[in-house]
Formats: structure tokens, C-alpha cells, sequence
């Protein structure tokens, strides 16, 4: 029984990690967008590599699942 409840609070613990993860994707994309049309000519080949990094972050968390999760649009 104790074992059971340890996988469960686990499993809870993992699916709020992949949550947090698809919000800072979104967010991570957001924000280098805004700073490749908008930053400078350095800036820009940082906010490139952030945008890459997001993107992987999106794909392996999922778009939707921090919305859902954290209920924002509802």
C-alpha cells in the first residue's frame, strides 16, 4: 500500500515537471521571438539557439499540456 501511494505522489510529481516544461517552451518561444524581430544583431543569434530550444522542449512536452494543467484558459 505504501509503495502504491509513493508511484502515485511520483507520477504526479513527473506530469507536473512535464507541465512546467511545455509552459517554459511556450514562454522560451514567445519571448525569442520578440527578441530576434526586435534585439540586436547579437542578441539575435542567442534568441536563435532559444528558439531552437524551445521548440525541442514544445515537441517532447506537448503544446497543450501545461494549458490544461494549470488550467489557463478556462
Amino acid at each position: 500500500m505504501v509503495v502504491m501511494d509513493f508511484f502515485d505522489s511520483f507520477m504526479e510529481g513527473i506530469e507536473f515537471l512535464i507541465a512546467l516544461g511545455s509552459i517554459i517552451g511556450l514562454l522560451g518561444l514567445l519571448i525569442g521571438f520578440i527578441f530576434l524581430i526586435w534585439g540586436t544583431p547579437k542578441m539575435r543569434g542567442k534568441m536563435i539557439g532559444v528558439i531552437l530550444m524551445s521548440f525541442i522542449l514544445l515537441c517532447v512536452c506537448g503544446i497543450n499540456t501545461g494549458i490544461y494543467y494549470f488550467r489557463i484558459f478556462r
